[in-house]
């Protein structure tokens, strides 16, 4: 149906009428102090039968009276403000600046991970989907443009510091399983340079990588206290994709501030 047949629609199956609506939202113009409140007769039955657009005063006002949700009337005609997210984040402005997003107050649920595999462990990295035990519809607004079921993202393990301090133990980091290729270098700066998720026999490990032959050698980040591991390539270690994004926390509070950075296994 047409945005004005829904309302019309959402209006009978309350019982009242145009005029009633009228009344109501005189009502609230006059509480608001403003006329843009108001809601005639004539303007009703035009957007109702019309493909007229309201303003958003009235929008608020038929919200009020229809007792609906101001984000279920502006979807009816074409305005999704869950996602406003996913343009901020994409939309790339020159200069730095503080951010004041905020989660859209829907109450649509989105698709997140509930229960955890039993036999997961915190200090191993993995695959984010091999995990979750079950997933279910949790109200978080803010993180509802992750595919968390379909895409990939992995778990960095609380003791995998292979590429440490450039990716934290604990991180998640998004992974795009179409580039499963090793790139060769040289690259202008470590950020540069490709990271990937790779599958060995035992676990997953989160590295750098060169190909040297049939050997993948996995090289750790200078200041890590890791060496540089080599597995027969395919047969002991497989990539599964390039990282390409990554939440990490920068402050570890679990540890004292005063102690600085977390204390690092030592080279074996």
């Amino acid at each position: 149906m047409r945005a004005g047949e829904q309302l019309k629609d959402l209006r009978n199956k309350l019982g009242i009428t145009t005029r009633d609506v009228e009344e109501f939202s005189r009502k609230i113009a006059q509480e608001e102090g403003s006329e843009d409140f108001y809601i005639s007769n004539a303007w009703l039955t035009q957007i109702e039968n019309t493909g007229s657009i309201p303003s958003i005063h009235k929008l608020f006002s038929l919200s009020v009276i229809y007792q609906a949700n101001y984000n279920d009337l502006l979807s009816l005609f074409g305005i999704e403000l869950a996602n406003a997210g996913k343009y901020q984040f994409t939309t790339r402005l020159e200069k730095t600046r503080l951010t004041n997003m905020q989660a859209s107050p829907t109450t649509r649920g989105i698709t997140f991970p509930v229960r955890f595999d039993s036999g997961f462990t915190v200090d191993r990295s993995n695959l984010l989907s091999r995990m979750v035990e079950v997933w279910g519809e949790v109200p978080i607004p803010l993180i509802q443009n992750l595919d968390l079921k379909h895409s990939l993202y992995g778990y960095i393990g609380l003791k995998d510091y292979m590429l440490y301090p450039l990716l934290r133990p604990g991180s998640f980091v998004q992974i795009d399983d179409d580039r499963d290729q090793v790139q060769s270098g040289p690259w202008k700066s470590e950020l540069d340079r490709p990271i990937y998720f790779v599958e060995l026999r035992d676990g997953y490990v989160c590295s750098w990588c060169e190909l040297d032959g049939n050997l993948l050698l996995l090289v750790p980040h200078p200041l890590s206290p890791c060496h540089i591991r080599q597995f027969a390539f395919p047969d002991e270690a497989e990539i599964v994709g390039q990282v390409t994004g990554v939440a990490m926390r920068l402050v570890d509070f679990s540890e004292d501030s005063s102690h600085g950075a977390p204390r690092l296994p030592r080279r074996s």
